[in-house]
């Protein structure tokens, strides 16, 4: 059996979440910053009239800045309390990945990642890390 999962890229890392997670995929959007959120909160977006909260995934794995210049794509996902965006380097495509070739997260992989990486699916030439989507939007715990 196998999964279909959206990737995107972070710092060079190739990511994936479930393909039925994805509300939809857009282009850079202006954010507002919100004041005394925790860091991981990348500002809030207007996605045709709806306020979206935008989750900087650089800030909540723990990987560098992108730097002033690096305008960042969304990857709109769907959760129990509506659409939030997930803030991504580069937007890939949909794969497909045999369960098979799915393993639990490398023992080398520390920090929030390991928390945040349900495991990793092994394709041709890559590897992917598949990202719990609830667990990447809960800043609560951030601070």
């Amino acid at each position: 059996m196998s999964k279909q999962f959206a990737t995107f890229e972070l710092a060079g890392h190739l990511f994936g979440v479930d393909v039925d997670r994805v509300q939809e995929v857009i282009r850079n959007q202006t954010t507002t910053r919100v004041p005394l959120a925790p860091s991981a909160i990348g500002g809030l977006i207007n996605l045709r009239g709806q306020v979206v909260t935008a989750v900087d995934l650089r800030e909540r794995l723990g990987l560098p800045d992108a730097g002033p210049d690096h305008l960042p794509m969304n990857v709109v996902v769907r959760t129990a309390d509506g659409p939030v965006s997930l803030l991504v380097d580069v937007i890939g495509e949909v794969i497909e990945a045999d369960d098979e070739l799915f393993e639990s997260p490398p023992e080398t992989l520390s920090g929030p990642g390991r928390e945040l990486v349900l495991g990793v699916h092994k394709l041709r030439d890559r590897l992917v890390l598949v990202l719990d989507v609830d667990r990447a939007i809960d800043v609560s715990a951030v601070v």
